[in-house]
């Protein structure tokens, strides 16, 4: 099942981040803890590749620790900055700004030397859609000044967010690539919310997460929706869940729909624990 979402407006957010990218010094992009390699965008990586590179691991707080340990060192073998911040609560916003202060460091040695004036940091926030970007924004500032909504794709063009007086955010719109390299990856990205809805199929999505939760965190299928009998098929624990719930169409057939909903909600408000994909 070949998952690929790239509506009509992706061309003129890419548009739009290549006009503005000579405009900043630095650009963080908003990944994704739970599975940054999936949402890792190599086609925005290389419209920005001229500009510092900075990662942010965002959402820690759904994300199991232990990998978001390992996803962070890999991406900084790899030469990268790299920070983790949980957006909601605000915890790791102090490692973002001094990592930026940091990255930016040397340009403003050079102005310096220069005798000129240091000016704020300019910072171009990018990543893929729903990547939590306005939340990011919002946290960081201490008030709401970035739109946020459910669905991916809600920003709308550039806004320029003073964060303190020694840096300025752009916020961009979220921007896909055009091919998902992997139906793994596409259920990844379907989980994560990342894609549009109707770019998939939701029991296709929903199989996959108790695909996932049986290798990584099998006892969460009896704590959490009461399924004793782990040890067969996806689809025999989806029914299962199903009549557990009292989530049963006419006949006692299980309601695809509503169970679809209740597991991939679950997973994504972090119900289910921290667990990673990636």
């Amino acid at each position: 099942m070949a998952i690929n979402w790239y509506p009509g407006h992706m061309v003129k957010a890419r548009r739009e981040i290549e006009e503005n990218i000579k405009l900043v010094d630095i650009v963080l992009m908003l990944l994704d803890a739970r599975a940054p390699f999936s949402c890792r965008n190599r086609d925005l990586e290389k419209i920005v590749s001229r500009k510092k590179l900075v990662f942010i691991l965002n959402k820690m707080d759904l994300a199991a620790p232990n990998c978001t340990q390992q996803y962070q060192k890999t991406l900084q073998d790899q030469g990268y900055p790299v920070a983790i911040i949980d957006s909601s609560s605000g915890k790791g916003a102090k490692e973002v700004l001094q990592t930026i202060k940091d990255v930016y460091q040397e340009d403003a040695d050079k102005m310096l030397l220069k005798g000129r004036r240091v000016r704020s940091a300019r910072v171009m926030v990018v990543g893929v859609p729903n990547i939590g970007k306005s939340t990011f924004l919002n946290c960081l500032v201490g008030q709401k000044v970035a739109r946020t909504g459910a669905k991916p794709g809600i920003t709308r063009g550039k806004q320029w967010v003073r964060i303190r007086e020694d840096i300025e955010f752009m916020d961009t719109p979220g921007l896909m690539w055009p091919k998902v390299e992997s139906d793994e990856q596409g259920l990844k990205l379907a989980l994560l919310n990342i894609v549009g809805e109707n770019a998939y199929h939701e029991q296709d999505v929903a199989l996959y997460l108790i695909k996932t939760i049986q290798q990584q965190a099998p006892q969460v299928i009896f704590t959490k929706y009461k399924v004793e009998n782990i040890n067969r098929s996806e689809m025999e624990i989806f029914e299962e869940i199903a009549r557990k719930r009292g989530y049963l169409n006419k006949g006692g057939v299980p309601d695809t729909d509503k169970t679809c909903h209740l597991l991939i909600q679950d997973y994504r408000r972090g119900n289910l624990g921290k667990i990673s994909l990636d």
